[in-house]
C-alpha cells in the first residue's frame, strides 16, 4: 500500500507561508494640513439687500400701496 505524502507536505508548506504574514495597520496623523477647497454661493446675503433697500423704498413712499 503506497501512501500519500504530499498533502501534509502541502499543509506545512501553506502554514508556513500563512505563519510568514505579518498585517500591521498603522493610524497616523498627516504631516500636512488638510485643505478643503469649497465653492458656496450664498443667494441670502444678496435677498436681504435687495429686501432692506425695498423697505427704504416703501418707507419713503408710504402711500404707494
Amino acid at each position: 500500500m503506497k501512501r500519500n505524502h504530499t498533502s501534509p507536505f502541502m499543509l506545512l508548506v501553506s502554514g508556513s507561508f500563512l505563519l510568514g504574514c505579518n498585517p500591521t495597520v498603522r493610524v497616523e496623523a498627516p504631516d500636512k494640513p488638510i485643505v478643503i477647497n469649497m465653492n458656496i454661493k450664498i443667494d441670502h446675503e444678496i435677498r436681504v439687500k435687495v429686501d432692506r433697500e425695498l423697505d427704504s423704498l416703501l418707507d419713503n413712499k408710504q402711500g404707494l400701496f
